[in-house]
């Protein structure tokens, strides 16, 4: 296989006064994995004090600064207008990295692979967090049963860490701004799919993720939430890849 072009990837990081889980991700992505990186785009989402003053890395990291704080995937957007190369990777400040994954990772890729993600680790886990299935009123009331059947291949990914082929993030348009929070990655996952793109899983390459589970602690993430689940049982993209996955699974009987 031959090698890697360098400075293939513009990273997107957002902080919502997180600037302190965001300086060690930035400090491993320039330490294994400085030469794929041409630029980090860090989102200032609400104002916070600068944990990273003075500090410099081996590659741009380049600010934008919201007047107004805007949702998951409107930021993302946003920093995706700065992506002039062919790999756009949207991270969740509390990613952890202790080897480079982002080379094996755009190494495997397939020519179809529109989307990319690596294993997550939460903490505390021995295994991986399990593949992903169509969310359902019914899937969310019967995933923590014993006899809950996984799909062998995730039908959708979380938003922690997303490696775009930057030609699919631009045919579907990115993020639907409409979901403030939670559910646009469902819904991007079911968009690119449905564009005719493949969502990758690297089964053997592994990535930490120091969760913050937000909404089960605090009332506007649980509304923001519930909220977006309405958002994507309502939307014509959840239909047609529910429609697509049910002709998929029939076929192979």
């Amino acid at each position: 296989m031959p090698p890697l072009p360098p400075s293939s990837i513009t990273v997107s990081i957002v902080s919502h006064g997180q600037l302190d889980l965001v300086r060690p991700l930035i400090e491993e992505l320039d330490r294994f994995s400085r030469d794929l990186v041409a630029k980090v785009v860090l989102t200032i989402n609400i104002p916070e004090a600068d944990a990273l003053a003075g500090l410099h890395w081996g590659f741009e990291v380049e600010r934008i600064e919201n007047r107004a704080p805007k949702g998951f995937g409107a930021n993302h957007n946003q920093a995706f207008g700065r992506c002039a190369t062919p790999w756009f990777l949207v991270l969740n400040p509390d990613i952890r990295f202790d080897r480079d994954i982002l080379a094996p990772l755009v190494a495997q890729a397939h020519p179809d692979s529109g989307l990319l993600t690596p294993r997550i680790l939460e903490p505390g886990k021995a295994e991986p967090e399990q593949h992903r299935a169509l969310i359902t009123p019914r899937e969310i009331l019967v995933r923590r049963r014993p006899d809950y059947a996984r799909p062998a291949v995730p039908h959708w990914i979380p938003g922690l860490f997303m490696l775009f082929r930057s030609d699919a993030y631009r045919e579907i348009g990115g993020f639907d701004e409409r979901f403030f929070m939670y559910g646009e990655d469902f819904d991007i996952c079911a968009r690119t799919q449905l564009a005719g793109w493949k969502l990758q899983v690297a089964e053997d390459l592994l990535a930490l993720h120091d969760a913050r589970r937000a909404s089960r602690t605090s009332r506007r993430h649980l509304y923001w939430h519930l909220t977006s689940l309405l958002k994507v049982w309502s939307s014509p993209a959840f239909w047609r890849f529910r429609s697509a996955l049910r002709n998929a699974q029939a076929s192979v009987r």
